[in-house]
């Protein structure tokens, strides 16, 4: 990887990780947000090819997971709204599901963000998760949420 990836960028990974965690131990915000500073932020971080990412932004990381988490209710309204005709939102991917809450918190309540950096973001960890067609998914979903709450 050519370009080194930016503290919100390896905070957005770090909550979209956090979320999914959450979701399947059922771990409180709290202490998954206390774990992630007291044990993961404090080592090098390295990506697949092992170049060295940037520390999170922490601040950043700490909005996200606690701001999805109190908003939860919105979010999926707003993701929901977006899914094809009949999908519920348990029928996606935990991973899916952490993704696009993360993305549709920033669209909703992170408005100094702008869209398309939004959307890049989230669809680039989709594609560190996925092979298949649910980065164009994620991106698709984002891009009609970013419509609803930005227009």
């Amino acid at each position: 990887m050519n370009k080194r990836i930016q503290p919100r960028s390896v905070s957005r990974l770090a909550a979209v990780q956090a979320l999914y965690q959450m979701e399947v131990s059922g771990v409180g915000v709290d202490a998954v947000v206390r774990e992630f500073s007291e044990h993961r932020f404090d080592r090098d971080v390295e990506d697949a090819e092992g170049e060295r990412l940037a520390q999170a932004d922490e601040g950043f990381f700490s909005d996200l997971v606690k701001g999805v988490v109190s908003e939860q209710g919105a979010i999926d309204s707003a993701v929901v709204r977006r899914l094809a005709s009949g999908w519920r939102l348990e029928r996606l991917d935990a991973t899916a599901r952490a993704i696009l809450r993360a993305g549709a918190y920033e669209l909703i309540r992170r408005p100094d963000v702008p869209t398309e950096v939004v959307i890049d973001e989230y669809v680039e960890i989709a594609k560190s998760f996925f092979e298949g067609a649910e980065s164009g998914f994620i991106n698709g979903a984002l891009d009609a949420i970013a419509r609803d709450a930005r227009a």
